[in-house]
């Protein structure tokens, strides 16, 4: 399990949080993946490329769990 720090910000948009952690190559990249639905934060498929990833959350990709502080 990796931990993604929000360090003060409110959130962070789901396809910057791929392409932060370096699991997606870009932000484009990382859209496509989303909307392929090969994504899921807390449990559940996000289609929403934008989507906004508060603290407490949970989002899994290619087998990677990240927990967003």
């Amino acid at each position: 399990m990796e931990k993604f720090v929000l360090d003060g910000r409110e959130f962070v948009e789901l396809n910057n949080l791929l392409k932060l952690l370096g699991l997606c190559s870009s932000g484009g990249s990382a859209k496509m993946l989303i909307a392929e639905g090969q994504v899921t934060v807390d449990g559940r498929v996000e289609l929403r490329k934008r989507c906004k990833i508060r603290p407490g959350q949970i989002v899994e990709f290619a087998g990677q769990r990240i927990v967003v502080n």
